[in-house]
């Protein structure tokens, strides 16, 4: 059964002139994904969106491993993965002929696959219940940001209703409203970084086809000659296909049903046959941007997602990075305003986010100029390449079709300690492992939580107390690593000891349990 878009009715805000804890501006993906998270954690939050309804169109569709860890914490990853198209391979083709195909998960043992495809429309719709079912998330729809004015001590916003003006003060504020942020143009903070001169059409199409759930990627395939076509997989037999135009397509041209129709017969007439029958869900044309602000946090206001930077959807690391943005800004902000931790915590989101978002736009940038070559000799390049992957495993490596979204290590983070153990370092994301607790099967990462956490590999006795216990042997209480995959995920040997965050990134890693430099990591994880 397909999706049925809901309509959320607007209510009259009869709180005119107060002031809440946080306010999130924009009930997209990442907005909802930051208010359900800090609603979680016991913070009460207001979302402010301007339409009253989830997106059109199936949009960021590629939800990484990453980032499905994190709904898994929220509630929802189950849900996606049941109702999304798990994949792990990609096939890259010059012309009509494959040159080599990649396994994005190649090892067992995970909860999550590398991907699921998910129309972003069901993920919001879904977050939407979730905050609801807190009953700390206010979700008010048809409300309109219409002016921002930053102070020292608060956020005052002038919001249009269909009731009327009112004013709301925020003690912090969360840009999560988009490339197109209101909350950004009203500061007048510009981006940095490059519009590529390109044009790309994305159509939803639904259709029966025998393709496989993989990603499929064609560099001048004979049904677009001189251009490049993407394919993906989603629920409800719709298929994302992404046709390159060029810089001189007109957008208004290119998206009229009857042209975009034209190019879709083409393509199924060329790959499985003129029975192919298809109808078009959703068409929209597109422009490459790989740029960011220069800092995420100004005072009082953050910028999330889209808001704060942009890539190429090429990757998949636009969405995925906005919900990691909300989940590295989240734990944080809610121990400040329970007053556990300082303001000081919340200035390392730039710390933290911008290196990521570099990383993103790089890989981004380096993908665009593989895909859509400005040059002679980047073109020579990239021909040679694809000539030479077909026979050469050597060659696959500089073959860039999207270097596909992965989760960011926070090299250098101001949070992290330096334990002197060899293994996985401070700043990395914790990877998931099978385990068994009094012979029930589970996941490491389900049995952390949402707060700091220290887990202790080896003897149960020579633990820290409160520790959760990682063990090569079975015991009552115990994770016992039956597979021993988290000890060699984590580079552990018997003694180690790990300081987990909130967010289930590394804070610190020790040799051995040492109760002083274990409080001093905590201290420093929370910017005491």
């Amino acid at each position: 059964m397909g999706f049925s878009a809901p309509r959320f009715a607007a209510r009259p805000s009869v709180d005119d002139g107060a002031r809440h804890p946080v306010i999130v501006v924009g009930g997209g993906l990442v907005g909802l994904t930051a208010a359900l998270d800090l609603a979680q954690r016991g913070i009460a939050v207001v979302v402010l969106d301007e339409d009253d309804t989830v997106s059109e169109g199936s949009r960021a569709i590629c939800f990484a491993k990453r980032t499905l860890e994190i709904f898994d914490r929220l509630g929802l990853g189950r849900r996606m993965r049941e109702k999304g198209v798990q994949w792990n391979t990609g096939r890259v083709f010059r012309g009509a002929r494959e040159v080599w195909h990649f396994d994005l998960l190649p090892e067992p043992g995970h909860a999550n696959p590398a991907f699921v495809n998910l129309q972003q429309y069901y993920a919001e719709a879904w977050l939407v219940e979730a905050c609801l079912a807190t009953g700390l998330v206010d979700l008010r729809w048809k409300h309109r940001v219409t002016l921002v004015e930053p102070g020292a001590e608060g956020v005052r916003l002038a919001v249009e209703t269909p009731f009327g003006v009112v004013g709301l003060v925020a003690d912090w504020l969360l840009a999560c409203d988009g490339a197109r942020s209101f909350v950004r143009e009203s500061l007048a903070l510009p981006f940095t970084g490059q519009v590529f001169r390109d044009r790309f059409l994305i159509a939803d199409v639904v259709m029966r086809a025998d393709f496989p759930p993989e990603r499929w990627f064609w560099f001048d395939p004979p049904f677009h000659p001189g251009q490049s076509v993407l394919l993906h997989r989603q629920p409800d037999d719709v298929w994302r296909i992404d046709f390159q135009l060029g810089w001189d397509a007109d957008p208004e041209s290119e998206r009229q049903p009857e042209r975009v129709r034209a190019r879709v017969r083409t393509m199924l007439d060329a790959t499985v046959g003129p029975e192919a029958a298809f109808e078009l869900e959703w068409v929209s044309v597109y422009t490459f941007r790989c740029r960011r602000l220069e800092r995420f946090r100004h005072g009082r206001i953050f910028f999330v997602g889209d808001s704060a930077h942009q890539v190429s959807p090429f990757g998949a690391r636009g969405g995925n990075g906005g919900v990691q943005d909300a989940d590295n800004l989240g734990w944080k902000l809610a121990l400040v305003l329970q007053g556990a931790a300082p303001e000081a915590l919340l200035d390392s989101y730039d710390a933290e986010r911008i290196p990521a978002a570099d990383e993103n736009i790089l890989h981004s940038t380096r993908a665009t100029d593989f895909i859509t070559p400005k040059t002679a000799a980047a073109r020579a390049y990239r021909d040679a390449a694809l000539a030479l992957a077909g026979e050469h495993a050597f060659a696959r490596g500089f073959v860039n079709s999207g270097r596909l979204s992965r989760p960011c290590v926070l090299a250098g983070s101001p949070l992290s300690t330096d334990g002197g153990a060899s293994g996985l370092a401070p700043g990395t994301p914790v990877p998931d492992a099978p385990v068994l607790r009094d012979g029930v099967a589970t996941w490491l990462l389900a049995e952390l939580g949402r707060d700091f956490t220290v887990l202790a590999f080896g003897d149960p006795a020579a633990a820290p107390e409160g520790a959760i216990v990682v063990s090569a042997t079975p015991a009552p209480g115990v994770l016992w690593d039956h597979e021993g995959l988290a000890a060699r995920r984590f580079g552990a040997e018997a003694g180690h000891v790990v300081l987990i965050r909130p967010d289930q990134h590394v804070a610190a890693h020790f040799d051995r349990f040492d109760a002083a430099a274990l409080a001093e990591a905590r201290r420093r994880a929370m910017a005491a």
